[in-house]
């Protein structure tokens, strides 16, 4: 449940920025060269802050009605050692992608470099934060200072590459791939596509994407654009701790082996194409949490190494 919590917010907040970016789109012609104005812009800026602000309360008042109905005292649990921590690398793409969605909503409204990191990286513990408050109230869930740890950790990430080099050398992102386990447990790992994206960990793939050109000493024709991607995922997983005993249509005992999965693969950054607007480039950059799909390389414990071609087969 959490998860889906986790990516129900994320795509809501993704379409906020897409809502302000297609707005700016008409709003401005696009330049030869991708330049800003410098100074807050009023209209972009207020438009932002009161986005945000119904964001947020209306997210807030949805997930109160629809997950959180009934409070019980607030408590703790300690879940690291669940999904084989797929679930805390997600909690570090989710803020890593909100704190710098927030940032590029401040920069497109004017608000100079400093002062947006600070806010982007302050909304996304705002909302990650709310949410482990609301699980501590909730029963069967609570509080987990582990996935506190994440939030803190992907948010960091973000601030600590734009404080120090402005600009984001190593980004987080999102994948999936269709898996065979959701129809032992449909209930938990999710009986559509869409559920499976948000509920099947041994689907979603989470990356840590390289900016080749910010770390290699290349050439001026080097194109700019070209990353280097590190994944991770799980599989063999039909429960968190451990799985329970399934059976298939004949009746026949059913044993998955779960292992972990890591993963390397070409990328492309479309936000350093600099023949996009200003605040085409900024939307990119945050739309770009999902990862293009490419060709990959695979190890784990149990297949050793495996070339996957552009489409992953199921699992």
């Amino acid at each position: 449940m959490k998860g889906r919590i986790r990516a129900w917010v994320l795509v809501g907040f993704v379409l906020l920025l897409l809502d302000h970016s297609v707005g700016a789109q008409h709003q401005t012609p696009i330049p030869v060269l991708p330049t800003e104005q410098s100074g807050i812009r009023q209209g972009r800026f207020i438009g932002v802050v009161a986005g945000t602000a119904a964001f947020y309360t209306i997210t807030l008042l949805l997930l109160r009605k629809q997950w959180y109905k009934k409070k019980v005292p607030f408590h703790s649990f300690n879940d690291n050692r669940e999904w084989l921590q797929m679930d805390k690398v997600g909690h570090s793409a989710t803020a890593y992608c909100m704190s710098r969605g927030g940032y590029e909503l401040m920069r497109w409204s004017g608000v100079n470099e400093r002062s947006s990191i600070l806010t982007g990286g302050l909304l996304a513990l705002l909302f990650q934060t709310t949410l482990e408050v609301f699980d501590g109230h909730a029963e069967g869930w609570g509080f987990s200072k582990g996935d506190m740890l994440a939030n803190v950790a992907g948010t960091a990430l973000f601030m600590g590459q734009q404080y120090g080099a402005g600009q984001q050398v190593v980004s987080m992102k999102y994948g999936f791939r269709k898996t065979i386990f959701p129809p032992y447990r449909p209930n938990l790992l999710g009986k559509t596509t869409g559920q499976q994206m948000l509920k099947d960990y041994n689907g979603q793939q989470y990356w840590l994407s390289v900016n080749l050109a910010s770390v290699l000493p290349v050439g001026p024709t080097f194109p700019r654009w070209l990353n280097l991607d590190l994944g991770y995922s799980g599989s063999g997983m039909t429960g968190g701790h451990e799985n329970p005993k399934m059976v298939d249509v004949d009746g026949k005992e059913v044993k998955f082996e779960r292992y972990r999965q890591f993963f390397i693969s070409p990328d492309a950054d479309l936000s350093r194409i600099n023949t996009f607007s200003p605040s085409l480039q900024r939307f990119i950059g945050t739309a770009q949490f999902f990862k293009i799909p490419a060709p990959s390389l695979e190890f784990n414990r149990i297949h050793g190494l495996r070339l996957h071609p552009l489409i992953l087969p199921k699992e």
